[in-house]
């Protein structure tokens, strides 16, 4: 499974990239609102970081704004997947897009129905939201399963699924075990992957037993 960091925070991109944990980068307007930076500049940076896909999101809400938007954005970088919302606009977007060779990554998708029309529009990735359909009383893994159900059933669909809005490690693993080919997860959420109570305590026990021999290994 990939990672990508869901963040616009060049620093904590980096700190990620030396651990070995960044296939790819997603932001979106309100994480790049957060960096308080033009999106052009932090877009290119994050792409000098990272050769895999960086998800730059257009905000025109109409098909001329978004084709205009997304050219510019995919300019910016070889590696830039533009990403679009999985209206009817979006669609149109995504198809012209991908003809011309151009990664795109639709995005708020909350049902199997509508990720089968972004495959089908020729999406490089689909992006549902799992965990704001869990803040609505939803299964969010449950929307998971089928759309990787459904598109394991035609070979010729090459979108992969890409797990967004993940809230804490046990998303990610059932994804995992479902199959989905990508998670997007903040930087707060890959740390929590590290970290296990037992790793912590047998590390004390180790370097307490290490300091009784009064050895040291240089």
């Amino acid at each position: 499974m990939k990672f990508f960091v869901d963040t616009a925070d060049v620093a904590e991109i980096r700190a990620l990239a030396d651990l070995g944990l960044v296939d790819g980068v997603t932001t979106n307007p309100s994480l790049i609102a957060k960096s308080g930076r033009k999106i052009a500049e932090v877009i290119a940076e994050i792409c000098t970081i990272t050769p895999g896909p960086v998800s730059a999101e257009v905000t025109a809400t109409d098909f001329e704004g978004m084709m205009a938007e997304g050219k510019y954005l995919r300019d910016i970088a070889s590696n830039v997947a533009v990403k679009v919302p999985l209206t009817e606009a979006g669609l149109k977007t995504c198809r012209a897009l991908s003809s011309e060779g151009t990664q795109v990554n639709v995005t708020l998708c909350f049902s199997a129905a509508q990720a089968l029309l972004a495959a089908k529009a020729g999406a490089t990735f689909i992006s549902p939201f799992v965990g704001r359909l869990d803040d609505i009383g939803h299964d969010g893994m449950q929307l998971i399963s089928d759309v990787v159900t459904i598109y394991n059933n035609y070979p010729a669909i090459t979108t992969e699924v890409l797990v967004a809005s993940v809230r804490h490690p046990i998303h990610l693993i059932e994804a995992a075990k479902m199959g989905a080919h990508v998670a997007t997860l903040p930087a707060n959420v890959i740390k929590m992957l590290v970290k296990h109570p037992l790793t912590d305590r047998g590390l004390e026990a180790f370097l307490a037993d290490w300091a009784k021999t009064g050895q040291s290994i240089l």
